[in-house]
């Protein structure tokens, strides 16, 4: 099973909301979503959907990123949408928190609980003991650990591989030199390794970061299948970088590149096609949107090699 991590911000939304409509019962994802906005609109749009596509996600209930909430307002706003508890897995990110979570975890009676371990975790520590092992716990969301995986190895908890695995450059532009790469191969080895799933930030930066400057070049990023199966992700980005002027016109180059290399490799995701469609039409849709679309295509593969290899 997949896991990727998102937060809870419009474009990103939009994308599982999409892809929950698309794929429905062939799913294999479930996503860990962080709530990061002060208000909850797109979270009341998209959870909904994410139930009716039968997509499982697990809600991060503290937070520790973007407009922070802690776990009563989440729940208070969300009230709605999260009555069905088999649809969520109420899920935690863990620094030096144990007790906090512990009686959080107490308070709600929740169940089948997600762990997201920090760097700071240790998990040597008597607290994080009697909280991970608990019968309350099920899911353990780590970064490579192998201490943490043979101390969970016989105490019946799914563990999942955590990895950052986009390479972000400073300004777009510069993907121009670093035309592809290798993104991942865990669908390959998870299992083999003793991991029960994996995670990963899709093609996003792990770290947070609000809002930002109008761009010099615009970079489209696209993941794909290669012949020896693993992901990579080729990047195609604008050549008239010298100014921020243009964004539609800059938006054009850099789809008239991604387009070529989506027929030449005879890839239709419906993400290609919203993408072909754009193109078709000289239309720009905004950034957000450009990000939504590499998204979803990253979601639409990764769910389409977990169903072949099923």
């Amino acid at each position: 099973m997949y896991y990727p991590y998102l937060r809870g911000r419009q474009f990103e939304l939009i994308a599982l909301r999409e892809y929950a409509f698309q794929y429905g019962i062939k799913n294999n994802i479930i996503p860990i979503i962080e709530p990061v906005k002060g208000t909850f609109n797109s979270m009341k749009l998209a959870l909904p959907k994410l139930k009716e596509g039968k997509v499982k996600f697990a809600l991060i209930l503290n937070p520790q990123v973007g407009d922070k909430k802690n776990a009563e307002e989440i729940i208070d706003a969300l009230k709605d949408e999260l009555f069905d508890h088999s649809i969520w897995i109420p899920a935690f990110l863990l620094t030096n928190n144990y007790p906090y979570i512990a009686s959080q975890i107490k308070k709600n009676d929740y169940d089948n609980v997600m762990l997201i371990c920090s760097d700071t975790v240790d998990s040597s520590d008597v607290d994080f003991e009697n909280l991970v092992f608990s019968s309350k716990i099920k899911y353990v969301v780590s970064k490579e650990n192998r201490t943490l995986k043979r101390k969970l190895s016989d105490k019946g908890k799914e563990l999942i591989r955590l990895d950052d695995n986009f390479n972000p450059q400073k300004r777009n532009k510069d993907f121009l030199i670093i035309p592809e790469e290798k993104f991942t191969e865990e669908h390959l080895f998870y299992i083999a390794d003793g991991f029960r799933g994996f995670s990963d930030y899709t093609l996003l930066i792990s770290d947070f970061i609000e809002g930002g400057a109008a761009p010099w070049a615009v970079a489209i990023h696209l993941s794909y299948k290669k012949e020896n199966e693993e992901v990579w992700v080729k990047h195609f980005v604008s050549n008239s970088n010298d100014s921020i002027a243009n964004i539609q016109g800059k938006f054009a180059e850099a789809t008239e590149k991604a387009i070529s290399f989506l027929d030449k490799k005879n890839i239709h995701t419906f993400a290609s096609e919203e993408l072909r469609e754009y193109y078709k039409n000289t239309a720009y849709p905004g950034l957000g949107m450009v990000k939504k679309i590499s998204i979803k295509n990253h979601l639409e593969l990764m769910n389409e090699i977990l169903n072949t290899v099923k």
